[in-house]
């Protein structure tokens, strides 16, 4: 089984270079290593002899490209070399590595980024603390103006390796080498879109201590969750696929819960019923077959169809309604201690009363489905959780609140567990940005809880499947279509 793909932070990507140094491979000797993949890379970019520049800082990251500028020349490349700064202030491990390039150094705001075939783009690595300013500003902004392909040494300069923000200005890249693992900012937007194609180059720190170090952040794909999808057997009845929930809207507001029960029933739930409003049963009905339909009188409603034990998931939220009476459905459901998905109506209706939420969720498995609008209002009034710039830490900082699997939607859908674990999503397609996507992708997730996967892998699951199904058919998309394919993306997951 192929292992989940690690993201390290740059703190935790420093603490495993320090550990792998210490285990007794040289900073130097790392270096030298980082710099050959480096040069490996561009030579997949450019034609025998072509002319390159590469653009230095006076950090690590400049090391590399010293180290790859020379083996370049050797290898019979036109290269010439600009630095930020000067050499004589280059210390330690940067100095050493400085000794491989003999040939000229010259400013790297200088450089003849239009009248060559690649740039290299060693300038400032994942210790960037700062925006890019003055010297530095004015390389980054000629280089992206002349047009040349990129290659960005560990990330794109100007890029926040922690939140993917850019810091003033930054490289756009044609194409990255990182080192061990990619970074937050290889998938978190803006810096994934800067990013260009990611390449991860081994250099020789070990596994151990990548999860060691780091062990809770992965890039969202089926190495993940796949383990762990159902396979039902021979001998495999719908009772034992569980039976999802979902609450709809009144009369005029009941396609978001049956794009949701379809979405559950394409995803294997075994059965499932759309609880409605008495004045929307024959809305409900005219449009049901193989989805069940059950009369619900607001929580009171809820709370009878929930004595009965075989509904173990339950969606809330989408056009139910965004009132007393949607929180009040919510409590009953938290108490019922089900599986749930809330979105929607059902995270609005708490706006200012984020404290009613405090972990209410610990006791029951809870995906918490957010786009950063619905996020926004749900925690007014709490700075600690809306400040971190990382949408990555606000998801963690959320998930520990509440005691649920947080799902902060977007382009860079990031999935975070109470208990620490983090999946960033990186199949998004713009064709999902269509009226009910978000409510087949509550489906998609109940429908898994329904039969026994657990919340977090059951949301990880349903956003890669949800993109997927997208991707797969493209312009043109409606929610409606989503639930169809998703039979074609589970035929190639279950091989």
């Amino acid at each position: 089984m192929t292992a989940p793909e690690l993201i390290l932070t740059p703190s935790e990507m420093k603490q495993a270079d320090r550990e792998t140094v210490e285990s007794g491979i040289s900073g130097i000797e790392l270096m030298r290593r980082a710099g050959h993949a480096v040069a490996d890379h561009a030579e997949k970019l450019v034609s025998p002899g072509a002319r390159i520049v590469v653009a230095a800082g006076p950090g690590q990251n400049g090391s590399d490209g010293f180290i790859a500028a020379a083996l370049l020349v050797g290898r019979g490349y036109q290269v010439r070399l600009g630095l930020l700064g000067s050499s004589d202030r280059l210390t330690g491990d940067a100095a050493e590595a400085a000794k491989d390039w003999t040939g000229e150094i010259g400013r790297a705001e200088d450089l003849p980024f239009h009248e060559t075939d690649l740039v290299i783009d060693a300038l400032f690595g994942t210790g960037l603390a700062r925006d890019l300013e003055g010297a530095v500003r004015l390389t980054v902004e000629r280089m992206n103006a002349s047009g040349r392909p990129i290659l960005a040494v560990d990330l794109p300069s100007g890029i926040d390796g922690d939140t993917g923000e850019v810091r003033g200005v930054a490289v756009k890249a044609t194409r990255t080498v990182t080192f061990a693992t990619r970074k937050p900012c290889h998938l978190l937007m803006p810096g994934r879109a800067y990013s260009g194609p990611v390449e991860v180059a081994d250099i020789g720190i070990g596994r151990k201590i990548l999860e060691a170090k780091g062990g809770t952040l992965f890039a969202n794909n089926p190495a993940l969750w796949n383990h762990v999808l159902p396979r039902p057997g021979l001998s495999s009845h719908k009772y034992e696929r569980g039976h999802t929930l979902v609450a709809s809207g009144g009369a005029t507001r009941t396609g978001a819960a049956r794009l949701a029960a379809r979405a559950a029933l394409r995803i294997g739930s075994g059965l499932v019923t759309v609880a409605s409003p008495p004045e929307a049963l024959g809305v409900n009905a005219a449009h049901l077959t193989a989805v069940m339909l059950r009369g619900c009188d607001g929580p009171e409603g809820l709370n009878t169809i929930l004595q009965d034990p075989r509904f173990n998931a339950l969606v809330l939220g989408p056009a139910l309604g965004i009132h007393a009476g949607t929180r009040a459905m919510v409590a009953v459901a938290v108490h019922a201690r089900r599986s749930l998905v809330l979105d929607a109506d059902a995270l609005t209706s708490f706006e200012g009363l984020a404290t009613e939420l405090h972990g209410a969720f610990r006791h029951a498995p809870t995906v918490l489905t957010p786009h950063d609008g619905e996020f926004n209002r749900l925690f007014k009034g709490h700075p600690d959780l809306l400040d971190p710039a990382s949408k990555l830490e606000r998801a963690r900082r959320a998930a520990v609140y509440t005691g649920a699997v947080l799902l902060l939607k977007g382009p860079d859908t990031v999935i975070a567990a109470p208990d620490g674990r983090t999946a960033i999503n990186e199949n998004g397609t713009p064709y999902l940005a269509t009226a009910g996507s978000g409510d087949t992708l509550c489906g998609l997730i109940a429908g898994l809880m329904a039969q026994g996967v657990p919340a977090f892998e059951a949301a990880c699951a349903g956003v890669w499947i949800h993109a997927q199904a997208g991707a797969s058919f493209g312009p043109g998309l409606i929610a409606e279509d989503l639930a169809e394919l998703v039979p074609g993306v589970l035929r190639e997951l279950l091989k």
